[in-house]
């Protein structure tokens, strides 16, 4: 079967026994993986998403976004392990660090979000093992800590979640796959695949073991203008201007070609003088175009493929809209 992954959106609206409702529809229609984002604007966590998404369904992978620092490396492991059992074995954990702004967002102080990951995960994976952990790091000191049961699996799946240069090498020397962040075109993952493959290589890792996984901002109409409108708030999301740094310069030094430097000082104005609805409305149709999977179905599915072309295994196609949940999984139930 081709390989297809379903995300839920962020509708506001929507109860989370909604967003399960969705992810079960995508397990009657063959989908490989159900996914949940944990992100920085303080929607639903994962943890509570991903326990509703595995009561709902029986055989679909579970996959999340998960914030290092919103909790404790043993907690992660003792979290992790019991939702690995709850669902029996379908888990896929996708760290990613806290920027300086979701860190802020949770009085955190700033630290270097690559050592916070490496350390993090170190420690995450060592819990699952069921021996005792000692771990002394720059950032982490933990005495005496175990887990008291055996997990189902002792190495639940890390796909770290990457969008800059050295996030990218890290999920190919540490992470048994990597997860490319929305907003991002087949160029990008095509440039972030060889950074992450190189990093791979020099580890001595097989390639044959590793996942690539990219969540895609899907928009289908019949309508291709009403289709890029419908995305635009998901673009405008990564171009505002205090994620310049975490978001468009990262994918910029990755060499994303949809987003032009002579461009940003307009965005940022517009977002400074009409906020986040005006920065949407400026962001040229090329640009949202270039970086989702946004048009008709024909657009849609033809878009999806450039992202299998350049290289990613498993496409996560996520709805901009709610009311485009049921066309999306139809267009791409795979067919055994």
């Amino acid at each position: 079967m081709t390989r297809i992954g379903f995300a839920t959106g962020y509708d506001h609206t929507v109860r989370i026994q909604d967003f399960a409702n969705a992810i079960r529809a995508a397990e009657d229609r063959n989908f490989e993986i159900g996914f949940f984002s944990e992100t920085w604007a303080l929607m639903r966590d994962s943890v509570t998403a991903m326990a509703a998404f595995a009561m709902a369904t029986n055989k679909i992978s579970l996959g999340c976004t998960q914030i290092v620092r919103l909790r404790s490396p043993v907690l992660m492991a003792q979290t992790a392990a019991t939702l690995d059992e709850f669902s029996g074995g379908r888990m896929v954990i996708c760290p990613g660090a806290a920027s300086e702004v979701h860190a802020k967002r949770h009085g955190f102080e700033h630290v270097t979000p690559a050592l916070a990951l490496r350390e993090w995960v170190e420690v995450f994976r060592l819990m699952l093992s069921g021996d005792k952990v000692d771990y002394q790091g720059k950032l982490l000191k933990i005495e005496g800590a175990q887990l008291g049961w055996k997990p189902v699996r002792s190495r639940i799946p890390l796909w770290f979640a990457a969008t800059s240069t050295t996030g990218l090498r890290l999920a190919g020397k540490l992470a048994d796959g990597v997860l490319l962040n929305t907003v991002s075109s087949p160029e990008y993952a095509a440039n972030a695949i060889k950074i992450v493959k190189a990093a791979a290589e020099e580890e001595g890792r097989d390639w044959k073991d590793f996942q690539v996984a990219i969540l895609i901002n899907t928009s289908v109409e019949d309508d291709p203008d009403a289709a890029i409108d419908a995305v635009r708030w998901e673009v405008a999301n990564k171009f505002m201007p205090e994620k310049v740094v975490s978001q468009s310069k990262a994918r910029q030094r990755v060499g994303e070609p949809y987003i032009d430097e002579d461009e940003l000082p307009r965005l940022h104005s517009a977002y400074a003088t009409g906020g986040k609805e005006a920065l949407a409305k400026a962001l040229s149709k090329k640009t949202v175009q270039g970086l989702t999977a946004a048009g008709t179905p024909a657009d849609v599915v033809k878009k999806i493929q450039e992202y299998r072309d350049a290289g990613v295994h498993l496409p996560i196609v996520r709805p901009a809209a709610w009311h485009q949940n049921e066309a999306i999984l139809n267009l791409f139930a795979p067919r055994n």
